[in-house]
């Protein structure tokens, strides 16, 4: 009786990478979200040793996953672009009214704190990482159509755009000068409204200039929206 012989993998077929671990992947979710946490409290240059008290595990465990705080600052913008982006589909899928599906997105946007993130957008920074620019591409998509279609049901404004929108938002966000982030809470939705509302079409005024891109904000200064 013949017994069958396990062949070995030829070489065109490529290995599989083995798949992180769940506790893994919870420890690499712990670490951004608190680093994102800290970050928006202290600045980018917090310890990381502090991060890692703050997510609930060890150095070594820190540095397995980030080696360096580049990486670290990578991965948190990464998140919040990706969260950002989410918001702003899940606006569009769940409104039926258009502007009110901008006014949701523009809420949880703000709730991101991207001002107060904005700062970790040095020139050490590396801005062109193709999964930043996919991030960029997928969340300036899915606003765009947040606008276009508010504009098309006549109750956004003409002369605005993406990069418009966001630097408002980054601003409207960004902590004031010698005052904890938190502190700013109470005046950050009321203000946004202001925002939403001049917005709205028909228009009061004619702004200067041209409406901004999400890609004219990228070739800005690095403290400008990524």
């Amino acid at each position: 009786m013949s017994t069958a012989t396990a062949t070995a993998p030829t070489a065109a077929e490529p290995r599989r990478a083995p798949r992180p671990r769940a506790d893994a992947l919870r420890n690499r979710e712990r670490i951004i979200a608190a680093a994102r946490e800290m970050f928006v409290e202290e600045g980018a240059m917090v310890p990381l040793d502090e991060i890692a008290r703050r997510a609930g595990i060890g150095n070594a465990t820190l540095y397995r996953h980030f080696p360096d705080r580049a990486e670290l600052i990578t991965s948190v913008v990464l998140a919040v672009m990706e969260r950002v982006a989410v918001a702003a589909e899940t606006a569009a899928a769940e409104e039926s009214d258009a502007f009110a599906a901008l006014r949701r997105f523009v809420y949880a946007a703000a709730d991101e704190r991207i001002g107060a993130l904005c700062p970790m957008l040095s020139e050490g920074f590396e801005r062109n990482l193709p999964e930043l620019e996919a991030s960029r591409d997928r969340l300036d998509g899915a606003v765009t159509d947040l606008m276009a279609r508010a504009r098309r049901s006549g109750q956004l404004r003409d002369d605005v755009a993406v990069g418009d929108l966001m630097v408002a938002l980054s601003q409207l966000t960004r902590p004031l000068p010698g005052t904890a982030c938190p502190n700013i809470d109470q005046f950050v939705r009321r203000h946004l409204q202001l925002f939403l509302d001049g917005l709205q079409a028909p228009a009061r005024s004619e702004l200067p200039g041209t409406a901004a891109t999400l890609q004219d904000l990228s070739q800005m200064q690095p403290s400008a929206v990524g």
